[in-house]
């Protein structure tokens, strides 16, 4: 049973009690409490009675007699002639007093009964009603198949100027918000606005925040919903959810369909196992149909969101239905710095915060990531019982949120501390020396919520729209520094590098099938779709290559991997003398700073110990 439900059982219950105990109230007051005339007479002879008071029906000589004691207690004696009462207490010297016979109340009679059955009758029709139209799918059955969109009329509260960072996405959204404005203005020369936008990119990068702010610079009424509210266990529902969705949208035209994660209702068709009966299907059918049966100046534009444009049904994409794609991108360094502005407005933050090194030290970030970093830093320093946010708070949040929370309380042996030191200290030497990766951030031997025995933190100085093979190649070095300092210094290997080791062959692997960047291979792919069954073309991968093929390229992965190994292992050997600096430094300190480390360097290069050495 629902909510509502319970509601209307509780309200019931209490109604009917309550005209219970109006019945009860008014048999009781009716009841007699047994004071006879007998009773009556022997207070009187034993001077008991103080007053009597007596109230004749209307229907006389019958009343009821009203007797006070002295001891304060009054007694009720209901007769049928009350003159015979009043000769009574008069011999005894008591002078009664009669009242007026009452007259009946025609409202009190009549009305007042009426009114109390139709304003209960009224109430039990309010409590059903409310219930039937509550939405719940327990409360009505016939309100099962009705769409669960959200409806807000857009009021300018979100508009684009809360969107920071995405310059180009927001410049083409223009044209929607000033189509919603005056629509007559486009269609006066015949031209048709994009009737749905698809909004792509990674999450967290603000896709559902651009709708927002259409439908508020637009100020029309925009309705919300998740994929996955159209898809039930029932087969038909998720249609005609989207039927009564569109119905709804045309009443309140121009308006904004928003339909977020679509990819949970418009899967590419034929890849599950329910065949052409299955519920999603036909909800996505249902949607093809509604968005291809508008008008032109029906108003209504649908927009969608997600982060998996590779699986969606080739029919939902075409031009008509949605025929434009804006592709929403983590921000570069000037967008993450505006966002930054953004999320710390209500935040006060101290003097020494400098939010565009912030925004240089977090590329990669999304406009979520950024959020979440901001707060964080705001929780540590409200944890300090501060009133603002200091550098400081936002270097440990940065840390927390790339690495996880470091647990110092953690117990582990000399032993372990010090092949965890100089793992990391690998690390950091060829972050430093290889020019394409570093420079290092942040060396630390304290273990993180990961898992992980220590960290080495990078910190990217700029943004990088794709790679090059030097890089990539550069990436498995640095990936593989820590188990072959781990071989140089204990002529031993641990466990400790097998995330590494995995990094490493992944990246190799890209490198080989995806990216053509290996000789013997040549510029072809051979890599395989990796997505899961159920949201590939079909239910088994075939392999697009031979065996022989499988095998030459597990040969190319190995073989980048020996070599990145060689060349990896000669700098750390050139780098022996900072290698045993930086461990030794990090087994005193737990955690040394990028100027620590450089230190280390020009240290070593002024003793002249240490020539300088590049990477080819």
């Amino acid at each position: 049973m629902n909510k509502s439900g319970k509601n209307f059982n509780m309200y019931f219950v209490v109604i009917i009690g309550l005209l219970l105990l109006t019945v009860w109230i008014g048999t009781f007051q009716n009841q007699s409490d047994n004071y006879t005339k007998g009773e009556l007479v022997s207070d009187l002879e034993n001077n008991l009675v103080t007053a009597v008071t007596i109230h004749p029906n209307e229907g006389a000589p019958t009343g009821s007699i009203h007797v006070d004691f002295k001891n304060g207690e009054d007694r009720v004696l209901y007769v049928t002639d009350v003159t015979v009462i009043e000769r009574l207490v008069q011999e005894y010297g008591i002078d009664p007093v009669v009242r007026d016979i009452p007259r009946e109340s025609w409202f009190l009679t009549y009305m007042l009964p009426v009114m109390v059955v139709l304003i209960a009758g009224v109430f039990i029709f309010v409590l059903i009603n409310s219930q039937n139209s509550s939405g719940n799918s327990g409360g009505k059955m016939m309100n099962f198949g009705k769409s669960r969109a959200k409806l807000s009329i857009g009021n300018g509260k979100v508009g684009l100027k809360d969107v920071a960072g995405l310059k180009e996405e927001k410049s083409e959204l223009e044209e929607i918000i000033e189509f919603l404005r005056e629509p007559a203005k486009f269609t006066r020369v015949g031209a048709r606005i994009p009737k749905g936008v698809l909004l792509e990119g990674a999450p967290g990068t603000g896709k559902t925040l651009l709708a927002k702010a259409v439908a508020g610079e637009a100020n029309v009424p925009f309705f919300s919903i998740s994929g996955s509210d159209f898809v039930e266990m029932f087969v038909g529902v998720g249609a005609s959810r989207v039927r009564d969705l569109f119905g709804e949208a045309k009443k309140n035209a121009p308006c904004i369909i928003f339909i977020d994660e679509i990819d949970a209702v418009a899967r590419r068709r034929g890849t599950g196992m329910g065949g052409g009966h299955d519920e999603r299907e036909q909800t996505l059918n249902q949607l093809l149909v509604e968005m291809d049966g508008f008008g032109v100046n029906e108003g209504i534009i649908v927009m969608a969101a997600t982060n998996r444009v590779d699986i969606l049904d080739p029919a939902i994409l075409r031009p008509g239905r949605f025929d434009r794609k804006i592709t929403v991108a983590p921000p570069d360094v000037g967008g993450r710095e505006e966002i930054l502005k953004v999320h710390s407005k209500n935040k006060p933050l101290s003097d020494d915060v400098n939010l565009e090194q912030v925004a240089q030290t977090t590329a990669g970030f999304t406009g979520a990531d950024l959020e979440n970093l901001l707060n964080e830093a705001a929780i540590t320093a409200a944890m300090e019982s501060r009133a603002f946010v200091k550098q400081e708070d936002i270097k440990k949040a940065f840390i927390k949120v790339g690495i996880g929370t470091e647990k110092r309380s953690r117990i582990i042996s000399d032993k372990e501390k010090k092949i965890t030191a100089y793992h990391e200290a690998g690390h950091a030497i060829l972050f430093h020396v290889l020019p394409d990766v570093g420079p290092v951030y942040t060396v630390s031997i304290i273990p993180t919520g990961l898992g992980a025995a220590g960290y080495t933190m990078p910190l990217p100085e700029r943004d990088e729209m794709f790679l090059t093979k030097g890089k990539m190649m550069q990436d498995i070095m640095v990936s593989l520094g820590g188990r072959i300092a781990e071989e140089i210094i204990f002529d031993d290997i641990t466990t400790g590098a097998s995330s590494d080791i995995k990094k490493a062959t992944k990246e190799a692997r890209r490198m080989v099938t995806r990216f053509g960047m290996s000789d013997s291979i040549g510029v072809v792919n051979y890599d395989d779709d990796g997505d899961e069954v159920f949201i590939g073309r079909d239910l088994a991968h075939a392999r697009s290559h031979s065996e022989m093929v499988a095998g030459e390229i597990d040969r190319e992965v190995k073989s980048i991997i020996d070599d990145c190994y060689k060349k990896a292992k000669d700098i750390i050997l050139e780098n022996e003398e900072v290698l045993h600096k930086c461990a030794e430094l990090l087994l005193e300190k737990e955690k040394i700073t990028r100027d620590e480390f450089e230190a280390l360097f020009t240290k070593t290069e002024e003793s002249g110990d240490l020539e300088n050495s590049s990477f080819v």
